[in-house]
């Protein structure tokens, strides 16, 4: 099993649900494929460098992942055909130095998403 980060573009024009659905929905095919999810990164909504598909933004996520080799291939067969996702990239970290990146990165995704959870609970509380 190797180290991935998935990076995938959503276009711009869905709503915060369907977002939500789409980002389940990989995350889905990487466990159903075998893989473990270490992390999500939703970095928002972002202008492109090039406008895709007459689009000038989309909303970026990171996916951290730990998986089989083989499985990859059909991980980006079905993001190819999903009409929602506008671009992506994966990227495998190799060496032990890459590993302890990718670790690093996980973390901090996990402490960002503890801070906005921390968040959400002192809103609701002074509400």
């Amino acid at each position: 099993m190797k180290h991935y980060e998935l990076l995938f573009v959503i276009k711009p024009t869905l709503t915060e649900e369907e977002i939500a659905k789409q980002i389940s929905n990989v995350t889905e095919h990487i466990k159903e494929l075998g893989g473990e999810v270490s992390a999500v990164n939703e970095m928002g909504m972002r202008r492109l460098a090039y406008e895709i598909n007459k689009h000038p933004r989309g909303y970026y996520v990171v996916v951290y992942h730990i998986s089989p080799t083989t499985s990859i291939a059909e991980i980006e067969r079905r993001l190819r055909y999903n009409e929602d996702i506008l671009r992506f990239l994966t990227i495998k970290y190799e060496n032990k130095k890459e590993i302890a990146e990718f670790q690093k990165q996980v973390d901090a995704c996990k402490g960002k998403s503890a801070d906005k959870e921390e968040a959400q609970e002192e809103a609701s509380s002074e509400a």
